[in-house]
């Protein structure tokens, strides 16, 4: 269903092709980070992030990540890290196995509340809580991410238990994004 969707919101809107956004006055009144460091952590997998690195690990050795994964990874980028969302679009595009441009596309930019059928800016993604309630036994994490195999669900999860065990410290402060993105977005109208 969405794929068809965004099939023909690019049929009717042909400039989405050349990466404008669906809603080019809520882009207008963002300001995107363009910090090449957080990016690339997040490209690796290695944002501190459970879930996060795990779906980014799935995604450079398989070619694939679950739906919902890519929705968490792309909230993560867009919302938390504020990097442009056309930085995350054009590398899953390079890795996706199952890409399609106006999935891709429209799925972006769903995320950054840019699209047609936007996020509300306030759906952040909480990372923590997404791994929690999707891999409540951190089968999915520890598969992806080795380091965190044997942990309980709990201490996998969580960013700061898993430090101890050579994971990276987490990139940011989810709390504090998660308030400076709600302030920015909500200032912006």
């Amino acid at each position: 269903m969405w794929r068809e969707f965004y099939r023909h919101i690019l049929v009717q809107w042909p400039e989405l092709n050349r990466w404008k956004p669906f809603k080019p006055e809520i882009e207008d009144k963002l300001a995107w980070q363009y910090n090449a460091e957080l990016f690339q952590a997040w490209c690796k997998g290695e944002t501190g992030f459970a879930i996060v690195d795990a779906g980014m690990k799935e995604l450079l050795e398989t070619g694939f990540m679950h739906n919902r994964v890519r929705m968490v990874c792309a909230s993560f980028l867009t919302k938390l890290l504020r990097q442009d969302w056309r930085l995350g679009a054009q590398f899953f595009m390079q890795h996706l196995i199952d890409g399609d441009f106006a999935s891709n596309l429209g799925g972006w930019q769903w995320s950054a509340s840019v699209g047609a059928d936007a996020a509300p800016y306030f759906r952040i993604f909480n990372p923590l809580r997404q791994a929690e309630r999707f891999d409540k036994a951190g089968v999915y994490c520890s598969n992806w991410v080795p380091e965190l195999k044997g942990l309980s669900s709990l201490k996998q999860h969580d960013p700061m238990l898993s430090i101890p065990l050579g994971r990276p410290e987490p990139i940011i402060d989810y709390a504090a994004e998660r308030k400076a993105s709600l302030a920015l977005y909500s200032s912006r109208g």
